[in-house]
């Protein structure tokens, strides 16, 4: 795999904002989601893979966003940081973002598709009560759940589509997942130090790798 490089197709329809917490106690539940994106065919995309300083980051996510058909959202990350005392907002601005280009965008963005997840599937009416009505669908912090969701909302998105299930959408992301040291190692990559853009790309291998005959 060293020296191959993924292009990324730059197309609207196929790309999936992907709005999740970041920190270690959710990154396995991030990269499963990001994993069943790509593994479905189509483009993962996320505010980590601009690294611009010059750019302020709301302006990132609005471009993003602006590229992107649908979102994967998870508003399950609401514990008290222990420094502040306050809960992390990040995660339901952008899915307001998100629903307002929507809303009030034109053209193809009026198309857009959102997946809402949560650990519990009506602990959102306490958080965020604006979004009532929505159809939320609950993981309860389980990789093989949160595969599913990804995947079933994919699959509904176009009933032409063919995709993988849930079952062996699992298997093949505890595969990827034994692999990867050995492929870090081969494109002498870090694995604590794996960027969201190294991750799509070690993704996007690993997906073709396993497609081919040989």
């Amino acid at each position: 795999m060293t020296g191959k490089k993924v292009k990324r197709p730059d197309t609207y329809a196929r790309n999936v904002f992907i709005n999740c917490p970041f920190d270690d106690g959710y990154i396995r539940l991030f990269d499963a989601a990001a994993f069943t994106v790509i593994a479905c065919g189509f483009v993962a995309r996320c505010a980590l893979e601009i690294d611009d300083g010059s750019e302020v980051r709301i302006e990132k996510i609005f471009k993003i966003i602006s590229e992107c058909k649908f979102g994967v959202h998870d508003l399950s990350r609401t514990e008290l940081d222990a420094a502040h005392l306050l809960p992390r907002f990040n995660m339901p601005l952008e899915l307001g973002i998100f629903l307002g280009a929507k809303r009030f965008g034109a053209g193809a963005q009026r198309s857009k598709s959102a997946l809402i997840m949560d650990t519990d599937r009506f602990r959102y009416q306490k958080l965020v009560s604006d979004i009532a009505g929505q159809d939320i669908r609950d993981h309860g912090g389980e990789m093989a759940r949160a595969i599913g969701n990804v995947r079933n909302w994919l699959a509904s998105t176009d009933g032409m589509v063919r995709l993988p299930g849930q079952e062996a959408l699992v298997m093949d992301y505890s595969k990827y997942l034994t692999d990867l040291p050995w492929i870090c190692e081969e494109m002498r990559l870090s694995l604590d130090e794996l960027t969201f853009n190294d991750k799509v790309n070690i993704m996007n291998l690993w997906s073709l790798a396993s497609e081919s005959p040989n």
